[in-house]
Formats: C-alpha cells, structure tokens, sequence
C-alpha cells in the first residue's frame, strides 16, 4: 500500500463533483431526446 498514490481530499472533491455534474447534464439530454423521439414515433404512428 506504500506505493500506492492516494489522490487528496480536494482532488477527490473535485473528481466526485464533475462526475455528478456530468452525470446531471447527460440525464438532462437522454430526457430531451427521449420526449422528442417519443413525441417523433406518436406523430408518425398516431
């Protein structure tokens, strides 16, 4: 475990927010996409 390089606290901070933030935004896209696909396939389907 000695040669093991930890990050530091603030490193890890960081990391943990942009992956929530990244993981927000791309939630936020796959909804769009879904509601305008959805609404795509009821327009051409009835």
């Amino acid at each position: 475990m000695s040669k093991v390089s930890w990050p530091s606290r603030r490193e890890t901070l960081v990391s943990v927010a942009l992956v929530f933030v990244l993981s927000m935004i791309l939630g936020i896209y796959f909804l769009v996409v879904d509601k305008i696909l959805a609404k795509g396939v009821s327009l051409i389907f009835g």
